[in-house]
């Protein structure tokens, strides 16, 4: 795979999904995405395509977030779902996250949106799509990233046990398929969107049941504070 598309991978990672790296459909995205970026800013940058495999090794796993689409505006996506960098305005969606964070466990809301904390910790923040086109939503979907990450998640269902997969939403819901349930824990939940938030998300407390569940199963908990 050129290493336009794969300029670093963690080791742990290169190796569970080395087969997909040589796959015709890893060839097509990388012609789609050399051609996009000479007519489109595409975040996020190219060092951070693979940040949430980066940040999280593949055995360092606990907790896995799943979301649809990197953020569209300019330098909001930095490679890990839901997650902007200081300084960027937090998102509508990631605003709602850290309100149930507070209602859930009384943690203040922090002043950024850096998740990077979290990943540091083991959870996977992994969007379906890793690629897209600036201002527009939804670009670089069924380009060939679903294949990829969808192969991601049946690695660690296969390979790994008592993991626990966070579904917000239709799209992430989909995922279940994938998910050995029968030796993982699986939480779903809607989106936490404006729009369907109040539909469910608001109260689910899967904050406080992850960290109530690694308990169980002897692991240390996530410390969901950012600062």
């Amino acid at each position: 795979m050129s290493e336009q598309l794969n300029p670093s991978v963690e080791e742990s990672w290169k190796i569970v999904l080395q087969d997909e790296f040589v796959k015709p459909y890893m060839a097509e995205l990388k012609a789609f995405l050399v051609d996009a970026k000479k007519k489109y800013r595409v975040f996020p940058p190219g060092s951070l395509i693979f940040n949430a495999f980066n940040q999280t090794p593949f055995n360092d796993v606990k907790v896995v977030i799943l979301g649809q689409d990197p953020y569209h505006g300019y330098g909001e996506a930095h490679g890990l779902c839901f997650s902007v960098l200081e300084g960027i305005t937090k998102p509508p969606s990631l605003v709602n996250i850290f309100k149930e964070i507070e209602n859930d466990l009384g943690i203040k809301q922090p002043k950024n949106g850096n998740l990077t904390a979290w990943a540091r910790q083991g959870v996977l923040l992994l969007n379906a799509t890793l690629t897209v086109r600036e201002n527009l939503a939804g670009s670089h979907q069924n380009k060939g990233w679903e294949s990829f990450t969808d192969e991601a998640i049946r690695q660690l269902s296969a390979r790994r046990e008592g993991l626990i997969f966070v579904l917000w939403g239709k799209f992430a819901g989909a995922k279940t398929g994938l998910i050995d349930a029968s030796k993982h824990f699986i939480l779903s939940a809607p989106h936490p969107s404006p729009f369907s938030a109040n539909r469910g998300f608001f109260g689910c407390r899967h904050f406080s049941r992850i960290n109530e569940l690694l308990r169980q199963m002897g692991k240390q908990e996530i410390d969901w504070r950012l600062e």
